[in-house]
């Protein structure tokens, strides 16, 4: 989905009771790219773990028990204070519950590298010729033309049509 200051893509994953989710915020401009992976068993978080692509890097990875107490905090030298850890617990509920919505919206995120025949070959090897607006497709093509090679694109396709993430 579109966020204030970038695009936000979630990979999700059900087995049984466990939710694992897998979300990548690219921001527009400023900013460094985050990926953020969470575990539920059941309707308990067992797991956050945070990468934040800056110089320096930052990593962040705390585990819960099954009554949901602390367990494991790994963050380079430094411990997260109580308030950060309650920040990383809303933010793992508000992506799960924004995961929830969009698969109740049948909401798909798509992704591959973009042809010039305006095909995509999608990471799962699938060839698609994604509806996007004239906009979009001529946003890609530009930036096609300064790439020595194909660029990668992300979108999301729903029943009320598809919208350009990321080229």
């Amino acid at each position: 989905y579109v966020g204030d200051q970038g695009a936000v893509r979630i990979w999700r994953k059900d087995s049984g009771d466990d939710v694992h989710l897998l979300s990548v915020f690219s921001p527009w401009r400023k900013g460094e790219t985050t990926t953020s992976e969470y575990r539920w068993q059941g309707d308990s978080l067992s797991l956050i773990e945070l990468n934040v692509y800056s110089k320096p890097a930052e990593h962040v990875r705390i585990r819960f028990d099954d009554r949901g107490e602390l367990r494991q905090i790994i963050q380079g030298h430094i411990m997260p204070a109580q308030g950060e850890i309650a920040l990383y617990r809303y933010r793992a509920d508000q992506i799960r519950q924004t995961s929830d919505a969009l698969r109740q919206g049948r909401v798909i995120l798509r992704q591959g590298r973009w042809h010039a025949d305006n095909t995509v070959t999608t990471c799962e090897g699938e060839t698609l010729k994604p509806d996007l607006e004239s906009w979009a497709i001529n946003h890609i093509e530009r930036r096609q033309k300064h790439s020595s090679v194909e660029v990668s694109v992300a979108w999301l396709e729903a029943p009320e049509g598809s919208q350009l993430l990321l080229v």
